[in-house]
């Protein structure tokens, strides 16, 4: 039973920490690290990279509306995050918890985590798709990685 409490409640501080974090766009690792780092493209590397390849204005205007819809569509996932978090707090709190009632409440946290990793993953691949196949190599040969390795 503790560490049922120890693993929610380790929980419940990742997710709390993770809905208190500012809105960014997606960080994704090393390539090394992380198969779908090699093949997707953050907006953080774009920026940076724009002249090297020669990003269009049109490009630019489809990947900041992507990443405007993105950051709007997470902050109100954020907030519905830490109210969830909240509960399942109170829940846990309790002298005696109800374990149905608390893992009712983790898969409700998850299922809002899940909701911002898809839209995380929704704005890589609309970058990725705003891209032509030049401008994808030449980004994965500036961080490093050859896309689709």
């Amino acid at each position: 039973m503790k560490t049922l409490i120890a693993v929610a409640f380790a929980l419940v501080l990742g997710v709390a920490a993770a809905a208190q974090q500012p809105v960014q766009g997606p960080q994704l690792p090393s390539p090394a690290d992380d198969p779908l780092a090699r093949v997707l493209f953050p907006p953080e590397l774009v920026m940076q990279h724009q002249q090297d390849i020669a990003l269009r204005a049109e490009q630019r205007a489809t990947i900041t509306k992507a990443i405007q819809d993105f950051q709007t569509k997470v902050v109100d996932l954020q907030w519905r995050m830490q109210e969830q978090t909240h509960r399942l707090a109170a829940l846990l709190d309790r002298p005696a918890v109800d374990q149905a009632a608390a893992l009712a409440q983790v898969d409700e946290l998850l299922s809002i985590e899940r909701e911002v990793k898809r839209a995380h993953i929704t704005l890589l691949i609309q970058i990725k798709n705003a891209l032509s196949a030049e401008q994808q190599a030449k980004l994965a040969a500036a961080r490093g990685g050859t896309p689709g390795s």
